[in-house]
């Protein structure tokens, strides 16, 4: 089953600073061994204008989770995911998530 890394970063004191980054940090990330596929994006503001809960998701996916904990592990990873925290100051969740269904508009 696919593995799936995601990646939270709470709603930040100086986003735009770390919007700056975000460039970069994708350039650093397509460079991990076995990745098979990067989703990223902004979370809406809530329209009630209370807090959002978190600023930005990344999700990059693996074939395996033995797939995702090599890059991880890799040279890349250490440079990418040190980047990835340090420019959200510290403010990031990290999920490994076991992928058990994946569905598709227009599959039965």
């Amino acid at each position: 089953m696919p593995t799936k890394i995601e990646l939270i970063v709470d709603d930040l004191d100086d986003a735009e600073a770390f919007e700056a980054r975000v460039p970069e940090l994708l350039t650093q990330a397509r460079a991990l061994p076995c990745l098979t596929r990067l989703t990223s994006g902004k979370v809406w503001p809530k329209e009630d204008g209370t807090p959002r809960p978190a600023h930005r998701t990344l999700q990059l996916w693996f074939a395996d989770y033995d797939a995702a904990s090599a890059a991880v592990g890799s040279e890349a990873g250490q440079v990418f995911f040190a980047a990835f925290v340090g420019s959200a100051g510290g403010k990031v969740t990290g999920l490994f998530t076991d992928v058990e269904t994946v569905w598709e508009a227009g599959e039965a």
